[in-house]
């Protein structure tokens, strides 16, 4: 059995993205996974079949809105069936090409679930695997509610909520962040009669209380009912589905709410078990994180940690950033993650995006700062295609320094990438205003957030 420069547990987005990189560099690399197909929780049961269902879901929205354009559309029905054969289908599609990557580049693939037995020893199934380094990208896991089990049948994780084989009557979702709404609103445009549940009292924790209530606003028009400051205190079977009884936080008073399914979308939790950390004195933080170094270095020389079970943002694309900049480094060369700079998007309708700090940060720490803001209502690409929702803001230190970026509208996604790559590379808001963008677009909203922010607006 040969000895690998590396061996990559875990074949998300984190660990197969490594692996190639590092083979790419010349290290002689195996990757392990259990689950049977490479690309994680975020390809099998994650971020891309939850997109493949938003687009499906959005079609069908569209319909009832189709009456303005002066086109009549009869008699559309629902086939989920179809719907979730065509995920499906994305998602083989997608696994069966990083196999393909892999076999491209040189990287072994080892089918199981790892263990480390040692430093510099990886065992699967009976066999040790030698190795000089160990790089830990074993993601997360979905959480639960003390007292509340999963069943993935009437009582649902993400993973449920996106193999459902028929839209239920009344679905309620126990928490509104970014799983949360994309799924609720999955299942809303369907038909669903659909209440988010929040303990907080607002939506999306996190993202810039602003923004969240330009979100909670869109998405209220669209259909979801939230009930917030509340809390789930239990859930009962019934002759037709469920009983919640449910909490008003702060407050002694309980309601009960008759529900066919409940989605359980509370956060996440880094998935270290099996693996034999504790044995090896790799130091685990009391949130169950992988405490790593610079390099991603855990407290044991020759093992590395990255993604989702070290802390950090909860992302994909995080995760991915970290894989490269560990294997290069391992290789010798110099690499750097910003964390100020990963965006994060919530892919409902509107989308909202976000990268650098909030404008509660700022008071709190009392930075001085101005602030740009746009909506999408004054921009005309947006009045054409009756995406009028939201606004782009931006907050700017007095040099005009962007401090972070925030946005609610169509396609959010896709332009916070100009102010995330404005903030890597020190563009001032200024400098964003004076870019000519093509007209009619969405991203003039963009400028013109800057130029509110410099108190140059033109359309507004």
């Amino acid at each position: 059995m040969k000895t690998y420069d590396l061996i990559v547990i875990g074949g998300g987005p984190g660990g197969y993205v490594a692996a190639i990189r590092a083979a790419q560099l010349g290290l002689n690399v195996a990757c392990v996974e259990g689950r049977g197909t490479l690309g994680g929780t975020c390809l099998n049961v994650g971020c891309i079949p939850s997109k493949a269902l938003l687009t499906s879901s959005a079609k069908y929205a569209e319909l009832a809105h189709l009456s303005s354009h002066g086109i009549s559309v009869e008699e559309a029905s629902i086939d989920v069936s179809t719907m979730m054969g065509r995920k499906d289908k994305i998602v083989g599609d997608l696994t069966k090409g990083i196999a393909f990557l892999f076999k491209k580049n040189g990287v072994d693939m080892i089918e199981g679930w790892a263990s480390i037995p040692a430093a510099g020893q990886v065992k699967v199934g009976d066999d040790i695997h030698e190795t000089k380094n160990i790089l830990i990208a074993t993601g997360s896991e979905p959480t639960s509610i003390p007292g509340i089990e999963i069943d993935e049948k009437d009582v649902l994780s993400s993973t449920g909520a996106i193999a459902l084989d028929a839209v239920p009557e009344h679905l309620v979702v126990v928490g509104a962040g970014v799983i949360g709404l994309e799924l609720g609103q999955v299942w809303a445009r369907l038909g669903a009669k659909v209440t988010v549940i929040e303990y907080l009292d607002r939506v999306l924790p996190g993202i810039d209380g602003e923004i969240a209530k330009l979100a909670q606003r869109a998405l209220s028009k669209r259909g979801l009912k939230f009930q917030l400051g509340r809390t789930l205190k239990s859930i009962d079977a019934n002759d037709g589905g469920l009983s919640l009884t449910v909490e008003r936080v702060g407050k002694d008073k309980e309601d009960v709410i008759e529900v066919d399914k409940v989605l359980i979308a509370v956060g996440r939790r880094p998935v270290t078990r099996g693996l034999g950390l504790d044995d090896l004195g790799v130091k685990i933080n009391p949130r169950g994180f992988i405490e790593v170094d610079a390099t991603f270095q855990t407290s044991v020389p020759g093992i590395y940690a990255i993604g989702d079970c070290v802390p950090g943002p909860m992302l994909a694309h995080k995760a991915e950033e970290d894989g490269v900049a560990c294997v290069e480094m391992l290789a010798g060369e110099a690499a750097h993650v910003d964390y100020n700079t990963v965006p994060g998007v919530v892919y409902t309708d509107p989308e909202v995006a976000s990268v650098g700090l909030t404008e509660e940060a700022l008071k709190e720490v009392g930075t001085e700062y101005s602030v740009g803001k746009f909506s999408f209502m004054a921009n005309s690409r947006a009045r054409s295609s009756g995406e009028t929702d939201g606004a782009v803001k931006v907050l700017a230190a007095p040099d005009g320094t962007i401090l972070g970026a925030h946005i609610c509208g169509a396609h959010g996604g896709d332009l916070i990438a100009e102010l995330v790559l404005a903030m890597n590379k020190g563009v001032t808001v200024g400098e964003v205003a004076a870019t000519c963008h093509a007209h009619p677009a969405m991203g003039e909203a963009v400028k013109e957030a800057c130029l509110d922010a410099l108190g140059r607006a033109i359309h507004a």
